[in-house]
């Protein structure tokens, strides 16, 4: 994760700001002010480390007299009873970050957990899996981030790094032909090149978006036996992508038909969090 970007920084702080106000009342009511100690993250589940490298920066932007001691690499199988890191200096600024460091790990170990579940049931195809734009507001950065130490693939960031034309969009322009060709003037006037996906639901639009030609086509609840007729259709001429309803225990046999991506939104919309604590010692 970049955290020179700009954006990062923003969230970081907003995050920051929204849980601190005007002060950490608690702390600087019951604890001296220049008190020193020290704390380490307690693991408590089974599953994906992801957040580590996020933690270290959170506790620097808040104290950068902080001492931040790593244990565990990100993206680490862990287990009950493993220390992650330790933290140690000031009291007050190891208690105004705590809960802000739990709330971003927890979350983001629990998507990592999740999407290498999922990777690992679809190892034996060539499948990838997908995020979506399904992520908590103001959180995507990070939750994306997650779904790739879990060992997905991070579908576009945005509306605007690549062109998805959904049901809606093709019905308001008209269908498939003209959705598609009109988007392709568009991004010729603009003087940019972005990918396009087009989502069908069944056989008839595939065929369509085949022959206005573009670079992936959705099968938007397809059946196992829908999508392998679909992939045939395709035969490689694009690439393509399973979506819908999708879930652990049909995913394999999504994979088996030979599609090139499998997009779960629960991946970032319905993930539990992994149970991490923040303990002095």
């Amino acid at each position: 994760m970049n955290f020179a970007d700009s954006h990062v920084v923003k969230l970081i702080d907003l995050a920051i700001a929204e849980d601190i106000g005007d002060g950490d009342h608690s702390s600087l009511g019951a604890i001296p002010p220049n008190q020193k100690g020290r704390a380490r993250l307690l693991v408590k589940d089974v599953g994906v480390i992801c957040g580590i490298d996020l933690a270290a920066h959170i506790f620097n932007r808040l104290d950068s007299t902080l001492v931040f001691e790593s244990f565990i690499e990100e993206g680490s199988i862990v287990n009950v009873g493993d220390i992650a890191f330790n933290i140690s200096g000031n009291i007050h600024s190891i208690l105004q970050a705590e809960r802000l460091v739990l709330n971003f790990m927890q979350r983001m170990s629990g998507i990592s957990t999740f999407t290498k579940r999922l990777v690992d049931m679809i190892s034996v195809t060539n499948a990838q899996l997908l995020d979506t734009r399904k992520t908590t507001p103001g959180m995507r950065v990070f939750e994306k981030y997650a779904v790739s130490v879990g060992g997905g693939v991070n579908h576009r960031m945005g509306l605007y790094d690549m062109v998805m034309l959904k049901d809606n969009h093709n019905d308001y322009a008209g269908g498939i032909t003209a959705g598609v060709n009109q988007t392709k003037s568009y991004l010729k006037s603009q003087n940019r090149q972005l990918k396009i996906e087009v989502e069908t639901r069944n056989l008839e639009e595939v065929e369509e978006a085949l022959s206005v030609g573009v670079d992936r086509i959705m099968f938007d609840n397809f059946s196992p036996d829908e999508m392998v007729k679909a992939v045939n259709l395709v035969n490689g001429r694009c690439e393509t992508e399973a979506s819908g309803g999708i879930t652990e225990s049909t995913i394999r046999n999504y994979a088996e038909t030979g599609v090139d991506f499998i997009s779960v939104g629960a991946l970032t919309h319905s993930v539990r969090s992994l149970d991490l604590s923040l303990k002095q010692f």
